[in-house]
C-alpha cells in the first residue's frame, strides 16, 4: 500500500530572492513555531547555534526524534523568515538573529 503523500508548503530563501522550494508542511510549521518561541525579540538577538540548542525543546518528537534534522529545518525556518522580513540577521558578524522591529511594533 503506497504511503501518503504529504502536504508541502513553499518557503523563500533571503540568500536567493525569487525562488520558493517546496519542503514538508508539516516539519516546517513545527520549526516555525518553535523557532518564533525561542527567537530573542531584540537586538542582539542570539547566534544560529544558541536557537539550535533552544529550539529542540518546543519540537513534536514525532517529526523530529531525539532532535534529528532540526538543524536543517531551522535553517530553512531562519532563510524563509528573514525572507519575509519576520525576523532580522544584525550587521556586524557573528550572525545574531532577533525578531524584526516591525513585527514588535503589532
Amino acid at each position: 500500500m503506497p504511503t501518503p503523500k504529504r502536504k508541502t508548503i513553499g518557503v523563500e530563501n533571503v540568500i536567493r530572492p525569487g525562488h520558493v522550494y517546496q519542503v514538508d508542511a508539516e516539519k516546517y510549521e513545527a520549526m516555525k513555531d518553535a523557532f518564533l518561541k525561542v527567537i530573542p525579540k531584540k537586538a542582539p538577538g542570539a547566534t544560529p547555534a544558541e536557537i539550535l540548542k533552544r529550539v529542540v525543546a518546543h519540537l513534536p518528537n514525532q517529526l523530529f526524534p531525539g532532535g534529528a534534522t532540526a538543524g536543517w529545518w531551522m535553517k530553512t525556518a531562519q532563510l524563509d523568515l528573514e525572507a519575509k522580513g519576520i525576523i532580522e540577521r544584525e550587521v556586524k558578524p557573528p550572525v545574531r538573529l532577533h525578531l524584526s522591529s516591525q513585527r514588535r511594533g503589532r
